[in-house]
């Protein structure tokens, strides 16, 4: 089965995923703001780490954007949970333990299949893809790109 790839403009799908507290984020609540969705491959890893620190530390910025931010991984609540209280995170990372999200966007996998892909999404506040960012060597970055789109300083 060939894997769904989003494109700019296209709809985010519906889903429901547990966050760090086992509690499930239906993303179907989340109108009339920006969605940021960073796809990430392993809590408490050093390029996770950089890159939830760099949300983390725009994370005011996003907000004061209208934007709303979550990570997510295959990792399960509880490991969320100790990654986002040991780094001080204060957004929700969501488990996508079997993949279904990441297969649902298109998520690519990087080195040649071995690793789960870095990759930050955009959405408007209508739902709409604005952006996809993809990197695997330049985590502080997609906060950047991210930061860039919410303020209408790059179109799609």
């Amino acid at each position: 089965m060939a894997e769904n790839k989003l494109h700019p403009g296209d709809q985010l799908p519906h889903f429901i995923l547990n966050d760090e507290n086992h509690q499930p984020v239906n993303i179907a609540s989340i109108k009339g703001k920006f969605l940021i969705l960073y796809f990430y491959r392993k809590d408490d890893t050093p390029g996770c780490v950089k890159e939830a620190c760099s949300f983390r530390d725009s994370f005011q910025d996003l907000v004061d954007a209208g934007a709303v931010v979550y990570g997510v991984s295959s990792d399960k609540p509880d490991s969320h949970a100790q990654f986002k209280a040991k780094y001080h995170l204060p957004f929700s990372l969501l488990s996508d333990t079997a993949g279904e999200l990441r297969k649902l966007l298109g998520v690519p996998s990087d080195l040649f299949g071995l690793l789960p892909g870095r990759v930050t999404y955009i959405f408007d506040p209508n739902g709409r893809l604005v952006k996809e960012f993809k990197s695997q060597l330049s985590p502080e970055k997609h906060v950047k790109e991210a930061l860039k789109v919410i303020a209408g300083k790059e179109s799609a």
